[in-house]
């Protein structure tokens, strides 16, 4: 299975990925965790990544492109990938068509697009906890840890992000809808985008997502 996981920041893409790329066994590939690694690891990307970051542009697509492509030809991402955070314009979409066809003829088989309404993303995210450490992920309406502010999977310390501020978010919102409606129209012209009502709680939601993708994949 290759997929993209579009939805707004907090309708649930990085917690439904990481189940779906455990049960596919497929790797859930970030965009953000690939440029700070290349950039951290100072690679020819990553450092034409840094100079971007640090004048306060955004990274080029030829970039972003070039660490994708170098991502997905591994060896773990042979049968298929999951990708969270890419693409985020037109160009990209069509720069990735482009490294799957030069990559053996493949193409995506699901956009799955996480459609949330904006007060639930906002009260989602004012609840959101973080762990630093592993990555894991906490609400403290929906799934709360079992210790105040530390992480149940390696006992770390739990923080918030200071953009998920409600007035935050909803500005985020605005920018994600504005700059996503393109995207969204681009892949339902090629009839792969998948819409996904990620309002109810997470067992509901995934199981909406096995039922588009399907049990095999």
């Amino acid at each position: 299975m290759r997929a993209v996981l579009l939805g707004a920041p907090g309708s649930g893409k990085g917690t439904h990925g990481k189940r779906l790329s455990e049960e596919c066994q497929v790797p859930l590939i970030s965009t953000g965790d690939i440029l700070r690694q290349a950039i951290a690891e100072e690679t020819r990307l990553g450092l034409a990544a840094k100079a971007d970051v640090q004048a306060g542009r955004l990274v080029a697509d030829e970039t972003v492109l070039g660490l994708i492509e170098t991502r997905v030809g591994r060896p773990d991402a042979a049968k298929g990938f999951l990708l969270d955070g890419f693409p985020r314009t037109v160009a990209q979409a069509d720069g990735l068509a482009a490294i799957m066809e030069a990559g053996g003829g493949h193409r995506l088989d699901h956009v799955l697009n996480l459609v949330v309404a904006a007060d639930i993303v906002v009260n989602r995210l004012r609840d959101r906890w973080l762990c630093g450490q592993c990555g894991a992920i906490y609400n403290l309406s929906s799934k709360p840890p079992k210790a105040t502010g530390t992480c149940d999977v390696c006992g770390s310390e739990l923080a918030q992000r200071a953009d998920d501020e409600p007035a935050t978010v909803r500005a985020r919102l605005e920018v994600y809808e504005r700059e996503t409606a393109p995207l969204v129209s681009y892949y339902a012209t090629r009839g792969i985008l998948r819409n996904v009502d990620a309002a109810g709680p997470a067992d509901q939601v995934y199981a909406a997502i096995r039922r588009v993708v399907g049990p095999s994949s």
